[in-house]
């Protein structure tokens, strides 16, 4: 076993409290409790530090969530998933130990730039950091969550779904990052379905998006899941070619 791998291992068999952090400068707040900028006192590692009460845990019944939540990202290991290193409790409230991401969120960034060039949308180094609805699953699944505007049309329409709801989100995405805004859009909740339902897609006039960025959102927003473009294709397609820094960096 070498350093690093002891090292970890040690992390996750430690008991943490909140004596081993010097509290720094708030990072974010929810509904559930609030993120701190911290420093680990032996190692002098910065650290994000989220705290969520009990209280509201309770109140909102996310108990099983949160577990999920902190099991599946507690055993991830990847350069663009924010590690979770730890976590421990007091009789009110529940802190996980989690690495710092020093750019902030992608979103507070693509509010202040209003939307992102070809190259900053197709590049960059993100971090998912948020698994509160994620599952660890090989079959289809039945129920619906994650942001309205997000969701693929057989989660809308209450159908069986599978990974091919996350290549639908990618088309999403790159959407609002050229655009400012998701293309589903709508005054009401109703609007918004029935918008993804019909896959009522339009691109408005814009110049400064290529052809080729269209080709391959309206390739990934396609109702019957099967035909949208698999992770393989999207690496392939010509506008990611073009644009995607090969190591993965990107001033935004």
């Amino acid at each position: 076993m070498d350093t690093k791998t002891a090292e970890r291992e040690d992390n996750r068999k430690r008991e943490w409290s909140l004596q081993d952090f010097e509290i720094g400068r708030p990072l974010g707040k929810g509904k559930f409790g609030r993120v701190y900028l911290v420093r680990e006192v032996k190692s002098k590692h910065p650290v994000a530090l989220k705290i969520i009460f009990k209280e509201q845990i309770e109140k909102y019944k996310i108990q099983h969530q949160l577990r999920r939540e902190m099991e599946i990202q507690s055993s991830l290991r990847h350069p663009n998933i924010l590690r979770l290193y730890g976590w421990f409790h007091d009789d009110e409230r529940i802190f996980l130990i989690l690495e710092y991401a020093h750019r902030g969120e992608l979103y507070r960034e693509l509010r202040k730039h209003r939307r992102f060039t070809e190259q900053q949308a197709a590049t960059g180094r993100l971090k998912i950091g948020d698994f509160g609805w994620s599952v660890q699953s090989r079959s289809k699944r039945h129920t619906m969550c994650g942001t309205l505007d997000y969701l693929a049309p057989e989660m809308v329409e209450n159908k069986e779904h599978d990974y091919a709801v996350d290549n639908w989100t990618l088309g999403i995405l790159c959407y609002e990052f050229l655009y400012g805004a998701p293309p589903f859009e709508a005054e009401s909740q109703k609007d918004t379905f029935r918008r993804i339902m019909k896959v009522d897609l339009s691109f408005p006039s814009a110049p400064s998006i290529s052809a080729e960025a269209k080709h391959l959102i309206s390739r990934l927003l396609v109702k019957d899941s099967s035909k949208r473009l698999s992770l393989q294709k999207i690496m392939e397609h010509p506008w990611i070619i073009k644009n995607a820094n090969p190591r993965g960096t990107c001033d935004i």
